[in-house]
């Protein structure tokens, strides 16, 4: 078993309570990110920690050479580090990932067209082609792609489209998904 400092037992206890997530780090870590990157790239070279895509939900650790963004979380043997049984503690934590099933496992980066498309599917009443097109200044070929490629591809969402009267065929995000 790993010698562990006392900062770094926090951050996979933290990690271990929050499903698997170690961010946020202690407000003593964020305080000095020299001391933050030193903590993580310790627990990552002992196989403690790990980089994953971070969902829409997730707090971002950093973003890799093609704009993603990482999120940071413990693995089995940061768990066994600690003395939790990485098999109890993924039924411990079942209810806590069913909250974020719902969201994709890639990730949108804030303040995109992408994350905007998503916000205007995410609405109520949806949104039209036009409507789509209006806010983004993409056209209606361009707005469909995206829709298939990139919304139901890529990120996993079930789109749901139907004609409605005055509005022509709006496209929302199912309440399922």
């Amino acid at each position: 078993m790993p010698k562990l400092t006392d900062t770094q037992l926090i951050v996979l206890s933290k990690a271990a309570e929050r499903a698997g997530c170690a961010l946020p780090l202690p407000a003593s870590l964020q305080r000095s990110k020299g001391a933050a990157s030193r903590v993580v790239k310790s627990l990552q070279k002992q196989g403690l920690l790990q980089e994953r895509p971070a969902t829409l939900k997730e707090e971002t650790w950093r973003e890799d050479n093609k704009d993603q963004r990482l999120t940071l979380v413990i693995t089995p043997e940061g768990l066994q580090a600690i003395g939790v049984d990485p098999e109890e503690n993924n039924h411990a934590n079942a209810d806590a990932a069913d909250s974020t099933a719902a969201s994709p496992a890639a990730s949108v980066r804030p303040g995109t067209k992408q994350a905007l498309l998503i916000a205007l599917l995410q609405r109520k009443e949806g949104a039209s082609l036009g409507e789509i097109g209006e806010a983004t200044g993409w056209q209606p070929h361009s707005v469909r792609g995206a829709i298939s490629g990139a919304l139901k591809k890529k990120l996993g969402l079930s789109i749901a489209s139907e004609k409605v009267e005055g509005r022509g065929r709006v496209y929302r995000i199912h309440a399922g998904a």
